[in-house]
């Protein structure tokens, strides 16, 4: 008899009954049958195999600065499974030192918002963030449902902030939602929520017009994940096992890997050929990717205010003429996709005219 694999939990299994030509299946439920819990990566059967995952993904994040922020701590440990034994701070943190461990391995810096059950509140979150100088920030959570009494919603999801109507809208917060939520989604074995056709949202969806704090404060690339809901049944007797929150972040740092590794378009200022007047400024800009840049994405605004503007693909030369700008200082914003579907990290430039 074939050994059954021991991340699974055994009760007495119906028996299929056939007769004829026909056959009548009970199928098994939660109450007497075969619970799978999880299941371990493919890469995870060899070690050498996982550890070339991870080679494969230290050209692209080597030297990559990552922020993690594992959500709550300290004085902030309400939130529980329904049998109360499960924590959602400890599993949010159990996580973010697993990723922190996979991050490094692969050559990236890692900061952190806490190591330890500290309490840290959302402000100081996102301003250690923005003084780290990291290229990304990504909020690690586990999602409660509505009420004490619901134990079956439970679905992953990843939320980047405000919406595609907005100006403070980032589009490469949603590429990276999108590559971390298809490969935590994969690892932990769950679907995203019917809400959303990637599993993506916008926090404005909880909070029309204000979004998260964490995401609406933090000044660069940022999303949120909710890995699943804690006070799921099932989801309760995965998350206390540190292995599964092993995989779970397996599965953010492969899709990090993936982000980067599809490329982030460089913006680079011209300022030897800029010309700052007030009744003719022309602006150049050089945009810079491997896989090429995506004309069709390239947005150029000035103080809020959409911009005409001329590329050219040779020299990947873009060139900005604005006409009869007051004196003072102006913003200048810029923003491309490259042919993967990447967008640049938000870009802003403040020039400078003079009478």
């Amino acid at each position: 008899m074939k050994k059954l694999n021991k991340y699974y939990i055994l009760f007495i299994m119906p028996l299929l009954v056939f007769g004829g030509c026909s056959s009548a299946v009970n199928f098994p439920d939660y109450s007497s049958g075969i619970i799978p819990l999880y299941e371990r990566p493919p890469e995870w059967k060899d070690p050498a195999a996982k550890e070339n995952v991870i080679k494969a993904y230290s050209q692209y994040l080597t030297g990559k600065k990552i922020f993690l922020d594992p959500g709550h701590g300290g004085t902030d440990r309400k939130n529980k499974s329904a049998g109360g034994k499960i924590v959602e701070a400890d599993v949010n943190l159990r996580v973010a030192l697993y990723l922190k461990h996979y991050l490094e391995e692969a050559g990236a810096v890692v900061y952190m918002s806490r190591q330890s059950d500290s309490t840290v509140d959302l402000k100081s979150r996102s301003v250690m963030a923005n003084k780290s100088g990291a290229d990304i920030f990504i909020s690690i959570h586990h999602n409660a449902g509505g009420n004490a009494q619901d134990y079956y919603s439970d679905y992953t999801s990843t939320y980047y902030h405000s919406t595609e109507d907005q100006f403070n809208y980032e589009p490469c917060d949603r590429d990276l939602a999108r590559y971390i939520q298809r490969d935590l989604a994969y690892a932990m074995r769950t679907s995203g929520g019917l809400g959303s056709f990637d599993g993506t949202y916008s926090d404005y969806i909880n909070y029309p017009g204000e979004g998260y704090a964490v995401l609406r404060n933090t000044k660069i690339p940022a999303v949120l994940v909710e890995c699943s809901f804690h006070t799921s049944r099932l989801e309760e007797a995965r998350l206390g096992f540190g292995e599964f929150n092993d995989i779970q972040a397996w599965g953010i740092f492969k899709g990090i890997g993936k982000y980067f590794r599809a490329g982030i378009p460089q913006i680079i200022f011209e300022d030897n050929l800029s010309v700052l007047k007030e009744d003719s400024t022309r602006i150049f800009f050089t945009l810079k990717d491997k896989s090429g840049i995506n004309q069709k994405t390239i947005k150029v605004f000035c103080d809020s205010l959409s911009v005409p503007f001329t590329y050219n693909d040779v020299i990947g030369l873009l060139e900005v003429p604005i006409y009869n700008l007051t004196a003072g200082i102006h913003t200048i914003r810029v923003i491309v996709a490259n042919k993967n579907g990447n967008y640049s990290f938000p870009y802003y430039k403040e020039i400078t005219i003079n009478r």
